[in-house]
């Protein structure tokens, strides 16, 4: 499965009402840190049936990016039964992505 864009539009749909564990990629095309994990969570998202991997891009959502309190991209985001239960600003390897789920 690939990761799926996430907006103020599908939000509830896709995120909060997940019934499998969600994981948020906050990003922006101009930050090259962002460019650095977007492979690994496009990896992670392709490997991991049993979980949702969303990508919100920060400026064409900034009410969702504000909802977050995302204060630095990348952020990286997990949510289970729509709570937040983990979170991490800045470049991370695929095995410190995958401890936060």
């Amino acid at each position: 499965m690939s990761a799926v864009n996430i907006n103020k539009t599908n939000f509830q749909n896709e995120v909060i009402h997940s019934e499998k564990p969600v994981l948020l990629d906050f990003w922006a095309s101009w930050c090259g840190p962002c460019r650095m994990v977007s492979p690994i969570v496009d990896e992670i998202a392709a490997e991991r049936g049993d979980l949702k991997v969303g990508k919100v891009n920060v400026d064409e959502q900034p009410e969702l990016a504000g909802q977050f309190g995302i204060m630095s991209i990348p952020t990286l985001v997990v949510l289970k039964n729509g709570k937040v239960t983990n979170q991490a600003a800045g470049v991370r390897h695929k095995a410190q992505i995958l401890a936060m789920l």
